[in-house]
């Protein structure tokens, strides 16, 4: 379940300090853990990331972490179908907004958004791609090495990768957009969808396309 700004800030910083002292990417999280849950963030630097037609008749938001084994496995499979029959077609704008349930996925995150818009998704599909092997590699250092490697695939110069893992100005606006964003639409579990206004859960891409055929019917 989501948690306050500062609480989660408290955690995600708990071990960077120690375990990351010689990785360049261990003061991503220092001014993150600075942040008090009632200061004011502006978020307005944060950019949702979005597929599709503009002006399409139905919205989908997904919430959404990249170390979610649920999130990776509805991106390898439903997604994948709902682009093709739906995002490509004009007939549904996707917006995507992560989810920050543990350092990792805040890392990811940052990797994701280096590359900006015209790389995020192709980012996002590496990193869901690879979730068990970069998750899984070990201590925060090996997991923040594999990441790299995937921005690195992404053709991310090394320099732009350590920029963007170092910018804890970031990162503590990151977490203060994310948490915004799931007290505004009442998420507590990802993946999870909001479809023009409806809060939807996790599920199959035939009851997907059924709700959106209804809604494009509306």
């Amino acid at each position: 379940m989501p948690r306050p700004i500062a609480l989660l800030c408290a955690a995600l910083a708990l071990t960077a300090g120690s375990l990351l002292l010689n990785a360049p990417a261990s003061g991503l999280l220092v001014g993150a853990a600075a942040a008090d849950e009632t200061a004011e963030i502006d978020v307005s630097t944060i950019q949702d990331m979005a597929l599709g037609a503009e002006d399409a008749p139905v919205t989908i938001i997904e919430y959404a972490s990249y170390t979610c084994p649920h999130c990776a496995t509805f991106h390898a499979g439903p997604y994948k179908q709902l682009k093709a029959d739906y995002i490509d077609t004009g007939k549904v704008r996707f917006i995507f907004r992560e989810v920050y349930f543990d350092k990792y996925g805040l890392w990811a995150s940052m990797i994701a958004r280096c590359g900006g818009p015209e790389k995020f998704f192709g980012i996002s599909d590496l990193i869901f791609d690879g979730q068990a092997e970069w998750t899984q590699a070990g201590s925060p250092t090996e997991i923040v090495d594999g990441l790299r490697k995937i921005g690195r695939l992404a053709g991310i110069e090394t320099e732009a990768l350590e920029a963007c893992l170092q910018d804890a100005e970031m990162a503590q606006t990151l977490v203060a957009w994310y948490q915004q964003n799931v007290e505004a639409d009442g998420i507590t579990a990802t993946p999870s969808f909001i479809v023009n206004g409806e809060k939807v859960d996790n599920q199959g891409y035939d009851s997907f396309s059924a709700l959106i055929e209804k809604k494009l019917a509306e």
